[in-house]
């Protein structure tokens, strides 16, 4: 196969390929800035609380199992979610924290999930788990990427893992040996190969999200606050989630949008 992409971008899809992620620093300072922000502002409204200084955002998310009940952590993530997919602004600042990286990675014709995705994972927080899976199991497309941001440091338990491409496919060759399994059994068959991502805040994650992949229970003692959202082609094949209903495109290109619309003149 022909290729004239440029070292860079034969570089990151390599790094891609072999490790099933990038972990690169953002495009974007001022467009991640503005992402903590907006939920820092948001939470602290929603709690009725004061609003802490921008050089103690850190504190204030990591220590956020401070002030609230485990109760009620869902309902203010649900209320936090609402008002950030109201921004008209938030989606193309996220997109702008990667956009570079996802252009090297996917192309620069570009759908993106219509709405973006919060996770609050307190310490010992059994409620907020998501157990080993592969987005394409359950519908998704393989044409897809996920866009994960930490806002704040994220390690060990705090954070994600991820199975290499190098041990799913020992699972593929095998998967009825797994596929019969609960999720917390077919984690514990494979967690000796699995990838802790350790990821602090400033950079973002750009993983294959058909290679297995989950949380635990975070035994740290800090709260863990991320986002997440795919993108994809706008001309690749789409699973499930359809344009138009999932997906949006965001970076359409001129000629793309002329032959959409172009009709072949009718001869009477």
């Amino acid at each position: 196969m022909i290729d004239f992409k440029d070292k860079k971008e034969i570089l990151l899809s390599k790094e891609f390929k072999n490790k099933g992620y990038l972990k690169v620093q953002t495009d974007s300072e001022l467009s991640l800035q503005y992402l903590r922000e907006k939920i820092v502002k948001n939470t602290c409204k929603i709690l009725k609380i004061d609003i802490p200084p921008i050089k103690s955002y850190d504190y204030f998310l990591n220590n956020f199992n401070k002030k609230i009940k485990l109760k009620d952590l869902n309902n203010i993530r649900l209320q936090i979610i609402r008002a950030l997919n109201k921004d008209k602004d938030y989606r193309k600042h996220y997109f702008l924290t990667a956009k570079n990286f996802l252009y090297g990675i996917v192309g620069n014709e570009l759908s993106m999930q219509n709405r973006i995705n919060l996770s609050i994972q307190l310490p010992q927080d059994k409620s907020s788990l998501l157990p080993l899976h592969s987005d394409i199991w359950s519908g998704d497309s393989p044409f897809e990427v996920v866009v994960w941001i930490p806002l704040v440091n994220c390690y060990r338990t705090k954070s994600m893992y991820i199975l290499p491409p190098k041990f799913y496919k020992q699972v593929e060759k095998n998967f009825s040996k797994f596929s019969g399994n609960s999720s917390e059994n077919f984690f514990n068959k494979i967690k000796k190969n699995i990838d802790w991502i350790k990821i602090n805040y400033g950079e973002i994650l750009i993983f294959n999200q058909a290679l297995p992949h989950g949380n635990i229970v975070n035994d740290e003692k800090e709260t863990r606050w991320s986002m997440n959202c795919r993108f994809k082609s706008v001309f690749s094949p789409y699973g499930d989630k359809k344009i138009g209903e999932f997906f949006e495109p965001i970076t359409l290109r001129t000629a793309s949008e002329l032959g959409v619309k172009y009709n072949l003149p009718k001869i009477k």
